[in-house]
């Protein structure tokens, strides 16, 4: 069991108020949050590629856009939620510092063999590994996050390390578009993927694992030091899904992503054919609004939970149904648009405002679960998140452009794009249900009977 040394490696030093001690984060907790962000970053830039260079491996491997819906989707959402669990229930009894490391090259490698590929089948199998490795990437860096953070800041740590997917996706544009414009959209897949190899060998040795529970409130530790007594795997699954509250945000976040997810998925074919942008103005413009518009968002909305949460726990659903029915009218307006640039700067709305659920989602169960519950409750949030949101956005979106592209060759994908916003209402509708079962929560806690 770790002592009061190895503490003192990530909680510098201590803020004292009173009778309770609130640690301070140290030089280590913010150099490995920048890690793990870049680890973050690269996790997304490797999963995005497939959306950034939709045309182009279109016009060579002879894809559908339901067929590209299906491995950005469904297939690749499938491989990615379910080997989470056991992967999240792992790294709750080992190394979760080692277990992304293995995780990173995985992904890394089967990015690189997606380049590979010479066929639609290859692609599949080489977008479903992928989708394995990424699995062992976000959950344990949740949980370690939450464990070089006290409660109190870990909305902001979370929030910074949530702008892995905007920068990474910014990234995969403006990188993966540039190479593929100057050489192909295969030397895009095995460059990209080379990095991450790489990161893989530097995560191993410079990420310190931390101890679990260290920066809880000692009564909230005591519970389950992961030394004495660690929560099985079946008393996580049973806990989690008995809780309203951890299954309401889940599904209000899996709702949001089906947006997101079916959106972003199609979003530079979307512009490219439909909107007369070129690869080249895609690499630059929209890299520009991806990853300015959702890093503020996921920045804003972090800050904006830490602030208003310690106050008010229903803030941790009222902000991100209030964003959402701000984005409405953006969104809809994205798609009408008829010329790129109108469409790229009604696209800065939705970016920036459609993402506000994801640090209020996270932080919230991180908060909410014991120590020793973190990483494979973080697996269960983003299993329901992306089996609902990766799952059918891609797929959903792909399949109405099919469907439309018989009688609207020109325009299928927006009319596809039209019909995700119903969608929005839905997660509006879920979201303040979450804001009403955490005020409940919160007053038979005040006042128990």
């Amino acid at each position: 069991m770790a002592g009061p040394t190895d503490r003192a490696d990530f909680a510098e030093a201590l803020v004292t108020s009173g009778d309770a001690v609130s640690p301070e984060p140290g030089a280590r907790a913010w150099f490995v949050l920048w890690v793990l962000c870049f680890v973050y970053v690269l996790n997304f830039l490797d999963r995005s590629l497939l959306s950034i260079l939709a045309k182009p491996i279109q016009d060579t491997l002879h894809v559908s856009d339901g067929q590209l819906g299906l491995i950005g989707g469904l297939y690749f959402g499938i491989f990615y939620c379910f080997i989470s669990i056991p992967v999240g229930w792992l790294a709750d009894r080992t190394s979760r510092a080692k277990i992304l490391a293995l995780a990173c090259g995985i992904w890394s490698a089967a990015t690189m063999a997606c380049g590979l590929a010479s066929n639609y089948a290859q692609l599949a199998i080489a977008r479903m590994t992928v989708g394995v490795g990424e699995a062992g990437g976000v959950p344990p860096s949740y949980a370690i996050i939450s464990d070089y953070f006290p409660s109190g800041r870990r909305g902001t740590a979370l929030a910074i390390y949530n702008l892995g997917p905007p920068i990474g996706a910014a990234l995969g544009i403006a990188f993966g578009a540039s190479i593929a414009a100057a050489y192909s959209w295969r030397d895009a897949f095995i460059v990209l993927g080379g990095i991450g190899v790489v990161a893989a060998v530097f995560i191993a040795l410079l990420v310190r694992e931390p101890v679990r529970g260290g920066l809880d409130a000692p009564s909230e530790s005591a519970k389950a030091d992961i030394g004495d007594v660690a929560s099985g795997f079946w008393a996580t699954i049973k806990m989690y899904f008995s809780r309203r509250t951890l299954v309401l945000a889940a599904v209000a976040s899996g709702i949001t992503q089906i947006i997101t997810y079916g959106s972003g998925n199609f979003g530079t074919l979307f512009l490219m054919r439909e909107k007369g942008m070129t690869l080249e103005e895609v690499a630059l413009y929209s890299s520009l609004v991806t990853g300015i518009g959702m890093s503020a968002g996921i920045l804003v909305s972090g800050q904006v939970i830490d602030r208003v949460a310690r106050y008010s726990k229903p803030a941790y659903a009222w902000v991100p149904a209030l964003s959402l029915t701000l984005a409405i009218p953006f969104f809809m307006g994205f798609v009408w648009a008829p010329n790129w640039q109108l469409a790229v700067a009604l696209q800065i709305g939705p970016t920036f405002l459609n993402f506000f659920y994801l640090s209020s989602s996270v932080t919230l169960v991180q908060e909410e679960v014991r120590p020793d519950q973190r990483v494979m409750s973080g697996a269960l949030l983003l299993l329901i998140m992306n089996l609902t949101g990766m799952g059918i956005g891609p797929t959903f979106v792909g399949m109405m452009s099919d469907y439309f592209h018989a009688t609207n060759p020109a325009n299928s994908l927006q009319l596809a794009y039209y019909a995700l916003t119903p969608f929005y209402v839905l997660a509006i509708i879920v979201f303040l249900w979450l804001a009403r079962e955490l005020r409940l929560e919160s007053k038979a806690r005040r006042d128990p009977q």
